[in-house]
């Protein structure tokens, strides 16, 4: 619960900056899920799915990102990394967490269940 509410305050603190930064909500909704078609990775098996899915779902990347931003004095690509954290802290606080090689359900915040 505390890694859920943990990564829930992350997305609230990524959204606050994005709106302070001036960010467009259109682009918000736009960019929101993009990282999600990474799970297309999985198409290739479940241990390069969790690649894929793992390298669009970890903090490192967005930070890499912001980075850039900042080197070069580019707002968009601050607010690009913005709504990348917002979604990563979302999809953790919901229990997605980063992935096992061994199956989509098996991430580092415990195993993924079914609803229904």
């Amino acid at each position: 619960m505390l890694l859920r509410l943990e990564n829930l305050a992350v997305a609230i603190a990524a959204v606050l900056a994005f709106r302070s930064d001036g960010g467009t909500w259109w682009l918000f909704a736009v960019l929101f899920l993009l990282p999600d078609l990474s799970m297309l990775g999985y198409l290739a098996g479940p241990s390069m799915g969790a690649r894929f899915y793992n390298l669009a779902h970890t903090y490192v990347t967005p930070a890499l990102v912001a980075a850039l931003g900042w080197a070069t004095d580019h707002g968009l690509w601050l607010q690009v990394a913005l709504i990348w954290c917002a979604h990563i802290g979302v999809d953790r606080t919901l229990g997605f967490g980063l992935k096992y090689a061994t199956s989509f359900a098996d991430t580092h915040l415990g195993q993924l269940r079914r609803r229904g």
